[in-house]
């Protein structure tokens, strides 16, 4: 496709993961005209997307592949404690209705679901996982997109925006330039981008630069290009650049696309030891799909963001295996030499905890009363001393996901310039969702998200393309 062939077109969408695919998709159904432009070489199209496993859904009753209720307040609740306050009420509330009717529009565009596996953090009720995971509901969608006459530009990454006066004229990719009525901006945040990610995290107190130890649990490709640009030429950005949905995975994990596999899911049925062999935080705050996603940032605090999860025979079976075998041993000490910690440390934080112990009724499906006391930090929930061999124990680093540095958009998605709504340019997906996740994360919000606000953003481009759109409304 030349240059001046997208002259034409009503709505370009910059990206190619499942954002930009329901941006696309929703403005073509408006009979838009439509062309993406995916910076990644088709194999590897999809951004983070493809690495997904499920989205979370409000519900009032239970559905196909969700027991019970997850009401709209419940929801809310979930949300407002892992952001702490941060994040923009009435946005997050647009996002969580709109999970409640996404489901039947996602299966006409052939995205299938299954009930949850054993072993998924207990998201029966809260979350809608997709048959395949999230490479077959990518596939899906660009099936549906090319069935619909969705022109698609592989290996195309955006270099720049022309904006005028907060309203998009054009796009930018190395000697080409792509025109169109409106835009909607779904390329995703920068945390592919080692240079920002160290520029934002800066040097510590002790002289380390954090950012170079962590690992991209997703694509390579999002490199925060048009992200920068748009900030840089007046649009309102909104978040924290070192707040990041960041898991602790694997330190064997590869630099770019581990995905979930590198995930350890074990930490809460144990205890999280620094590289001194000293505990930081408490295992059992909450459940884990709430909390599993703070321990990236808190590994990222300690001396070379490195941490190990340390757990006894007690805990097998009870979490989803981990892809690499974590190391083993018959004895504690036998272990602390296998994880390279200090093992004076070591054995007198494991005897501090198992001596704090209080343990009542164990169940790891509720709140329960197995807790320590008199220890700092304490372990709320699911303590039981670490006793019974073989004892396990697995390094961990800091996985970032996606970053939450964004752009302000209002609930028609429509990018903000000193305020304002742009008649024409248009965000969703990860490039806005520090409007909704100001801190923390639960799972699967990051995909309801994109759905929500990418279907909201196809509207509204497809709108201004005809005319019909006013920012004011």
């Amino acid at each position: 496709m030349s240059p001046s062939s997208a002259t034409d077109t009503d709505v370009l969408v910059i990206g190619g993961g499942n954002a930009a695919l329901c941006a696309a998709l929703t403005a073509r159904e408006a009979g838009a005209s439509v062309l993406m432009l995916e910076s990644a070489p088709r194999d590897w199209r999809g951004g983070n997307s493809v690495h997904t496993r499920n989205l979370r859904c409000m519900h009032d009753a239970p559905q196909d592949v969700l027991t019970d209720a997850y009401p709209e307040e419940e929801f809310w609740q979930d949300l407002l404690k892992v952001t702490g306050g941060q994040t923009d009420e009435a946005l997050a509330r647009l996002v969580i209705r709109s999970s409640s009717t996404c489901r039947e529009w996602m299966k006409r565009h052939g995205v299938r679901f299954q009930p949850s596996l054993s072993g998924t953090l207990h998201l029966s009720r809260t979350n809608a996982f997709f048959m395949g995971g999230g490479k077959a509901l990518v596939n899906a969608y660009y099936r549906s997109a090319e069935s619909a006459g969705v022109a698609i530009r592989y290996a195309t990454p955006v270099d720049a925006l022309e904006i005028a006066d907060g309203a998009f004229v054009a796009a930018r990719a190395g000697g080409e330039r792509f025109a169109a009525r409106t835009c909607v901006v779904a390329s995703g945040g920068f945390e592919s981008n080692r240079e920002w990610l160290r520029e934002a995290w800066g040097r510590n107190e002790r002289g380390e630069w954090p950012a170079d130890n962590f690992v991209v649990r997703g694509t390579r490709y999002n490199m925060g290009v048009v992200l920068r640009d748009l900030i840089a030429k007046g649009a309102d950005a909104v978040g924290d650049p070192t707040q990041s949905h960041c898991v602790a995975v694997d330190a064997r994990a590869p630099l770019y696309d581990g995905g979930i596999c590198t995930r350890v899911d074990c930490v809460s049925l144990g205890v999280m030891v620094n590289r001194d062999g000293e505990r930081f935080y408490d295992e059992g705050e909450d459940f884990w799909p709430k909390r599993y996603a703070i321990w990236g940032r808190l590994v990222a605090m300690q001396p070379d963001q490195i941490g190990h999860a340390i757990i006894d025979a007690k805990a097998i079976g009870r979490f989803m295996p981990p892809v690499f075998p974590g190391e083993q041993a018959a004895t504690l000490q036998e272990l602390a030499r296998k994880l390279r910690l200090p093992e004076a440390a070591f054995m007198k934080t494991i005897s501090e905890y198992n001596a704090a112990c209080r343990v009542g009724t164990f169940d790891h499906a509720v709140l329960d009363d197995c807790r320590t006391e008199g220890l700092a930090p304490p372990k709320t929930h699911w303590a039981r001393p670490i006793e019974t061999p073989p004892f396990s124990g697995y390094a961990l680093k800091p996985g970032i996901t996606f970053t939450y540095l964004g752009v302000k958009v209002d609930r028609h998605a429509a990018v903000r310039f000193a305020g304002r709504p742009s008649g024409n340019l248009f965000a969703a997906g990860e490039v806005m969702a520090g409007n909704v996740l100001g801190k923390g994360y639960t799972a699967g919000v990051g995909m309801t998200i994109g759905t929500a606000f990418g279907r909201i953003a196809g509207a509204s481009a497809a709108q201004a393309a005809h005319g019909a759109f006013d920012a004011a409304a």
